[in-house]
């Protein structure tokens, strides 16, 4: 095995990039995802959903997978029914399961982009799941993103604004126990109503995008939801993450309870 530097960064491969649609030009000349024909790059099928090979594997030592949501370009976690968010993460998790049993892979990433600022290339609905070979991709993640102010507690599930974001500004985190008998069905229903409440009801409606990211950690399923806008400066430059103070924090957690009572 290679010797591991305390810094590693994913090599980007210019090359395997070369005719990759972008997010407003891909209606132009066609999305892939649109009436997917390449068979041979299917690795599972469930009604609408499909796990799919990533055809353009753009960073090194990684395996790159594709989860397409569903046939509609236009659809998205917040205007799925509720059973078809549930059915969407039943067959996530699975994907997601099967990767992280693979010994090949030292960790797996699970994401998804959605919206022009989310750094992702394609509008139809999709989630990623990449396997690494050679590298702890959550190294740098360390429980203290996860914590926060309590937002709400209900059954197994607990929901706070991150006080120690990775980026900041606003980083919601769903926390669930693994053993709760129904904690995927449970994390989807909040998943649904964060996103909801983060495309329709934050900032006066005005964001259009968000990241999703999750995570196992410690007998929890963890979801981190990230409303995004333009990165700050001093992130980019001096990896410094800011936050809202502890009273704002407690205002939006206000309105928060209420969007998803609704």
């Amino acid at each position: 095995m290679k010797e591991k530097k305390e810094e590693q960064a994913l090599v980007f491969l210019p090359l395997a990039a070369n005719g990759k649609p972008q997010h407003h030009g891909s209606e132009k000349i066609g999305c892939p995802f649109c009436d997917y024909a390449e068979e041979e790059n299917i690795l599972k099928r469930e009604k609408e959903m499909l796990w799919i090979l990533n055809k353009y594997q753009t960073l090194q030592d990684t395996f790159q997978t594709i989860i397409i949501e569903s046939n509609d370009h236009n659809k998205d976690i917040s205007t799925y029914t509720k059973e078809q968010n549930r059915e969407l993460f039943a067959f996530a998790f699975d994907c997601w399961t099967r990767t992280k049993n693979d010994p090949q892979f030292e960790s797996v990433l699970f994401y998804k982009n959605h919206g022009p600022l989310s750094g992702g290339s394609l509008k139809h609905p999709h989630m990623q799941i990449v396997g690494l070979k050679e590298m702890d991709g959550e190294k740098n993640i360390h429980s203290g993103n996860f914590t926060g102010i309590p937002v709400l507690s209900e059954k197994n599930v607990e929901i706070n604004f991150s006080t120690m974001p990775v980026m900041g500004f606003l980083e919601i985190n769903i926390l669930v126990d693994t053993k709760a008998p129904e904690a995927i069905i449970q994390l989807a229903d909040f998943i649904q109503k964060t996103v909801d409440y983060v495309l329709n009801t934050y900032h006066h409606g005005r964001c259009d995008s968000y990241n999703l990211f999750l995570f196992e950690k410690n007998g929890k399923y963890i979801a981190k939801i990230t409303p995004r806008f333009i990165v700050s400066p001093y992130f980019v430059g001096y990896r410094l993450a800011q936050n809202f103070s502890e009273e704002h924090l407690l205002a939006l957690g206000e309105g928060f309870r209420e969007s998803i009572a609704r």
